[in-house]
């Protein structure tokens, strides 16, 4: 990303820590859509981050994709302030293929907290996927980045919160990722310090992996991992 997203170097040195606004992002995505692209939003960054609670740009974004549709539109998220943009939402799957991507990455908020203690609860973000279910969305569950869990219970909750195929993404390890990024390390350090180790292995990863697929095609579900998972996000 760095330079390629417009950023500083204060600002990609300080990933994590801060966050870089385009203001007139609705602006540029207006001049830069096309009816037969597939768009993604947004792979690197949640566009319903806590500072979106400010800022307020997706609804301007959405506003100018519903102006000019592309073939796809998916939207990947992990919190429930994307409810507040239910009615344009709803709009723009009148008007394209909206896939909704929420992330949920394990049923144990015990374990929420250790990895992911500025995101909202467990309960609270099935409950914000059934509410996008139930507003006839086309809701995945997104398990991902898969955290410690009982891998029958998380896929129980997540067959029932959603309505679409559900994917899953271990933690990235550099034995089956020969390139690009990896786990970052602080992930790593608190699955050494709490016996977690094993869910950074690829073999413990396969298991898991299948333990969830098992369960989620039993339902008549459709299930996808990595790559392929997510490029099921891509479909018209």
């Amino acid at each position: 990303m760095r330079i390629f997203g417009g950023l500083k170097p204060q600002d990609w040195r300080a990933w994590g820590k801060r966050t870089t606004f385009k203001s007139n992002v609705a602006e540029l995505l207006a001049r830069e859509l096309r009816a037969d692209q597939v768009v993604y939003c947004s792979p690197l960054v949640d566009p319903y981050q806590p500072a979106e609670r400010e800022e307020l740009l997706m609804p301007s974004v959405l506003e100018a994709v519903i102006a000019a549709p592309p073939r796809v539109f998916t939207l990947q998220t992990r919190a429930p302030l994307i409810l507040r943009d239910l009615d344009l939402l709803r709009a723009l799957a009148a008007c394209t293929k909206l896939h909704i991507s929420f992330s949920i990455t394990t049923d144990r908020d015990e374990i929420r907290k250790l990895y992911e203690p500025h995101c909202e609860p467990v309960d609270e973000r099935f409950a914000t996927l059934a509410a996008l279910r139930d507003a006839g969305l086309e809701a995945h569950a997104t398990l991902a980045p898969l955290l410690p869990c009982d891998a029958e219970r998380l896929a129980d909750r997540a067959l029932a919160s959603s309505n679409a195929d559900v994917i899953c993404d271990p933690f990235h390890v550099r034995e089956i990722k020969r390139r690009g990024a990896t786990t970052r390390a602080e992930a790593e350090r608190i699955s050494a310090a709490k016996g977690f180790d094993q869910w950074h292995r690829p073999p413990h990863q396969t298991e898991i992996v299948e333990r969830l697929r098992k369960r989620v095609e039993a339902a008549g579900r459709g299930f996808g991992v990595g790559a392929s998972g997510f490029a099921r996000l891509a479909r018209a």
